[in-house]
C-alpha cells in the first residue's frame, strides 16, 4: 500500500513538473514574440536564453547568437555557438561566426567561415570580405583572385560601408575592390607605387568621397616623395 502511494505521489510530482515546464515554455514563447514586436533586444535575448534552457534547440541557439552579433555582442555570440568550422552549420551560424570573429580581430578564423559562406553563395560582397582578410593575413595571390571576381561581378548599384571616420559612409563596391587591388599591387612590389596610385585614382573617379582611398593615396605619395631632411643647424 505504501509503495502504491509513493508511486502515485512520484507520478503526480513528475506531472506537476512537466506542466510547470510547459507553462514556462509557453510564457517565454509569448514573451519572445512581444519583445520582438517592441524591438527590445535585451528582452529577446532573455526570452531565447530561457527557451534554450527549457527546450534546447540548435535553431534557437543560432537565432540567439545572431541577435547577440547584430547587437555587437560578438563574444557572447561566439560563446553561444562556438568558433569551430562545421560544414553542418546553418547559414546563419556560419555568418555569425564570420562577422564576430572578424569584429574580434581574428582574421584567420574569420577567413575560414567566410570561405564556407562563399562556397554556399558566391557573391561580390563575400568576395570583398575574403580579399580584405587575405590581404590582412598575407595571402596577396589569393586576394587577387577574389578581387578580380569582385570587379567583374559587382553591379553599379552595389555599395560597401566604411567606418574609419566618425560618420560611416558608403562607396561603390567596385571602387572598394579597386582600392584593395591597389594594396595587393603595392604589397607585391613596394617599388610599384605608380601602378598602385593609378588604381586608387580609378577608385576615386568612381567615388570622389572615398576617404580611405584618399588616405591610402596620400600614404603612397609620401613614400614615393619623402620630405627632404631638414638641414642640420650649425
Amino acid at each position: 500500500m505504501k509503495k502504491t502511494i509513493f508511486l502515485l505521489l512520484l507520478t503526480l510530482s513528475f506531472a506537476a513538473k512537466a506542466q510547470t515546464k510547459s507553462e514556462l515554455q509557453k510564457h517565454y514563447e509569448e514573451f519572445y514574440q512581444e519583445m520582438r514586436l517592441q524591438g527590445d533586444v535585451n528582452g529577446v535575448i532573455n526570452a531565447l536564453t530561457h527557451l534554450n534552457v527549457l527546450s534546447p534547440s540548435k535553431e534557437r541557439k543560432d537565432t540567439l547568437a545572431y541577435v547577440y552579433a547584430n547587437n555587437s555582442q560578438h563574444l557572447q555570440a561566439l560563446n553561444t555557438i562556438g568558433i569551430e568550422k562545421d560544414p553542418n552549420d546553418s547559414d546563419m551560424a556560419v555568418q555569425v561566426k564570420a562577422i564576430s570573429l572578424k569584429a574580434l580581430n581574428q582574421p584567420k578564423r574569420a577567413l575560414e567561415q567566410f570561405e564556407e559562406l562563399f562556397k554556399r553563395n558566391e557573391n561580390p560582397y563575400l568576395a570583398y570580405e575574403l580579399a580584405d582578410l587575405k590581404i590582412q593575413t598575407g595571402d596577396n595571390a589569393g586576394a587577387a583572385v577574389n578581387i578580380e571576381y569582385g570587379i567583374v561581378n559587382a553591379k553599379d548599384d552595389m555599395k560597401y560601408a566604411f567606418y574609419e571616420r566618425q560618420q560611416p559612409y558608403e562607396v561603390s563596391l567596385k571602387a572598394a575592390f579597386l582600392h584593395l587591388k591597389a594594396l595587393t599591387v603595392y604589397n607585391k612590389d613596394k617599388n610599384n607605387i605608380d601602378a598602385a596610385i593609378a588604381l586608387i585614382d580609378e577608385a576615386l573617379q568612381l567615388d570622389p568621397n572615398f576617404n580611405l582611398a584618399s588616405l591610402s593615396k596620400q600614404a603612397l605619395e609620401a613614400r614615393k616623395n619623402p620630405p627632404a631632411a631638414e638641414e642640420k643647424k650649425e
